[in-house]
């Protein structure tokens, strides 16, 4: 929940670092990707699409963490502001709880690097932080060899790409195990 603007922000005050990610911090992931879920998705998705999501979507992959692509920002008494990574693997979105079988890496010569599931806590919305968290993304990716990144954008993150240079490609209805439809945007953009 956004702070009453005339109430100090508990976090107005606090030093941010970023740093990869590990599997020390899956409970506090899980908690900031619910609160920015719940809060920063309110006017593009319905209570029942919101809850939908965090339990067949939205969440942390692994995999991201093993591989050293995930990253945190962390305020200065360890709480996490915000989230985000990318992937070398074929894996477009969702967590762990999304995932079916084996995550077969990319080639970078012809195929695009995944920019993955960026929350960003909403004591934190609007400061800059996602965009710093996808300038250190794209940076590793391109160091890598990726020309093109790639994603799977929730209707909140689409202005945000967007700003980014990310053009749209697909817009995907996806219809969760219990119904309910979700619409996301699929988004590409060049490696400059």
């Amino acid at each position: 929940m956004q702070p009453h603007p005339t109430e100090p922000n508990r976090y107005n005050s606090r030093v941010l670092r970023l740093r990869a990610a590990s599997p020390d911090d899956l409970p506090a992931l899980r908690t900031l990707i619910a609160e920015s879920v719940r809060a920063l998705s309110i006017g593009f998705y319905d209570d029942a699409q919101r809850e939908s999501g965090l339990r067949h979507v939205f969440g942390v992959d692994s995999q991201l963490i093993a591989d050293g692509t995930y990253f945190v920002f962390v305020d200065d008494l360890g709480a996490l502001a915000a989230a985000g990574g990318w992937s070398r693997r074929r894996t477009l979105y969702g967590g762990d709880q999304a995932k079916s079988g084996p995550d077969d890496l990319l080639d970078p010569a012809r195929e695009p690097a995944r920019i993955r599931a960026f929350f960003v806590h909403p004591d934190f919305a609007r400061r800059g932080l996602a965009r710093r968290l996808f300038t250190h993304c794209r940076d590793c990716a391109r160091a890598e060899g990726f020309t093109a990144l790639e994603l799977m954008a929730t209707l909140p993150g689409v202005p945000l790409y967007t700003a980014l240079g990310f053009t749209p490609m697909v817009h995907e209805d996806a219809v969760l195990p219990d119904g309910v439809v979700l619409p996301m945007v699929q988004m590409r953009v060049a490696v400059d």
